[in-house]
């Protein structure tokens, strides 16, 4: 890797998670790079020593500076159409992120390990650990990492892994060129992140940068903007209503049809809901393609545990189930959840939602709002705007408020659900910590 870099200038723009892993990563290597962030003040660079580095820059970008450098390594948090980044571009600079020095790394190898990717607007995280789980279940070595939170330089630092499940977002697409992947998974393409990307298509086309490589294309057949627009080896379209990975019936009950043949009654997977039966089978397409055995995958699919903040049930008190989704950032999320749990709730659905929408649009949301929603509830920047959807919705000033309304007007059978369909800065660090205080406000409100 020295010699990639050998004689040149190399930036590491973006000290978040990923930054500081590929400064890290830089260094063992014996590259002495520049660093750099667009804020005054970041978290855990002190753990670098200043003379190691060429130097560290934060606040305001300097375009010239950056001009000077011969490789950029950009983190994905950081929009790659800021002016003084394609000013430097446009003087030659070559922009990559950490997935794509990743993947350089990976191809210098005589022998590298397998590695497969899943994106989508929705469930790429369950996907991605559930095909992990079904790897390590079928004794391969298996590691889940990209977006979902270890950064990919330092999952290369493990021993002895066998397969990289890689969790991959549309803005670590956008700087990722030369991965080889055994199996690409595209599960859905929702409207998000186009105050990022400014339109639908250009968000479609980073999504789709995830097959450029790819050996097996796994992708939705119900989302005309998964289906691959390039060629590719080999494809397979997942439906939960026909086809060689569906839900059929077998037996006298539903199971789960894969590659072809039934596999597991619905019944004894540990996920619900129609979308997890879904990402079910996207998972296991994904992980047959990288070894995994079929007993692998029905071990899996019964001992899976779910993500925190991805329809997770809160409690369950006097018949009336709480839930946390506050993984739903987008209303594609939020859509998949309603239509994943209200066949499971035999009384009232009521729905919590709100927060910054991203420059959304959610008249999607109108009519599943107004026919499978009972009480919608809102909050946050953009509550009012979802609000404004369903006659009788209610508008509350902050989560426990939510919570305090919605046990009041609920009974046995009755089903509360946590899916804002927005992401959660306007009030909230991240999505976690709106999941802990639903959590938390649901036990001090049923205490």
């Amino acid at each position: 890797m020295n010699k990639l870099f050998q004689g040149k200038k190399v930036a590491v723009l973006g000290l978040g998670v990923s930054g500081l892993a590929t400064v890290r990563f830089l260094l063992k290597q014996g590259v002495k790079p520049t660093l750099m962030d667009t804020r005054l003040k970041v978290s855990g660079l002190d753990a670098i020593a200043p003379e190691k580095v060429d130097g560290i820059y934060l606040g305001e970008l300097d375009a010239n500076r950056l001009a000077q450098m011969d490789v950029i390594l950009v983190s994905p948090g950081l929009d790659t159409n800021h002016p003084a980044i394609r000013f430097a571009q446009k003087q030659g600079t070559v922009l990559m992120g950490d997935v794509e020095l990743f993947a350089l790394c990976l191809n210098a190898q005589a022998k590298p390990p397998a590695v497969v990717g899943i994106t989508g607007s929705n469930g790429k995280s369950t996907v991605t650990t559930l095909v992990a789980h079904m790897l390590s279940c079928s004794g391969i070595k298996a590691i889940a990492a990209g977006n979902i939170g270890l950064a990919v330089l330092d999952a290369l630092q493990e021993n002895e892994v066998q397969v990289y499940v890689l969790e991959l977002s549309s803005f670590q697409l956008d700087t990722t060129y030369s991965l080889k992947l055994k199996a690409a998974c595209n599960l859905n393409v929702t409207e998000d992140h186009l105050d990022r990307h400014g339109t639908m298509a250009a968000y479609a086309a980073a999504k789709q940068r995830i097959y450029q490589h790819a050996e097996l294309a796994v992708y939705n057949a119900d989302d005309v903007l998964t289906k691959p627009v390039q060629q590719v080896p080999a494809e397979i379209a997942i439906s939960l209503n026909g086809g060689d990975y569906a839900v059929v019936q077998h037996q006298g009950e539903s199971w789960l049809q894969v590659a072809g043949a039934p596999l597991l009654k619905l019944a004894e997977m540990s996920l619900v809901g129609r979308h997890n039966q879904f990402n079910a089978l996207s998972a296991a397409a994904v992980a047959l393609a990288a070894g995994a055995s079929r007993e692998g995958l029905v071990q899996a699919l019964k001992t899976y545990q779910s993500l925190p903040h991805r329809c997770a049930l809160v409690a369950n008190h006097n018949g009336v189930r709480f839930i946390n989704d506050s993984k739903a950032t987008n209303v594609g999320a939020t859509l998949a959840a309603i239509a994943g749990l209200r066949a499971e709730v035999s009384g009232k659905l009521i729905l919590i939602a709100g927060g910054d929408g991203k420059g959304a649009d959610f008249t999607e949301l109108a009519s599943v709002l107004q026919q499978q929603v009972d009480l919608l509830i809102t909050l946050g920047k953009d509550g009012p705007a979802i609000a404004a959807l369903v006659p009788g919705a209610v508008q509350v000033a902050d989560l426990t408020a939510a919570v305090k309304y919605a046990a009041a007007h609920a009974t046995s059978g009755d089903l509360v659900l946590l899916s804002p369909a927005c992401a959660s800065l306007d009030m909230f660090k991240n999505y976690e910590e709106r999941g802990r205080l639903f959590s938390d406000a649901v036990q001090k409100v049923l205490a």
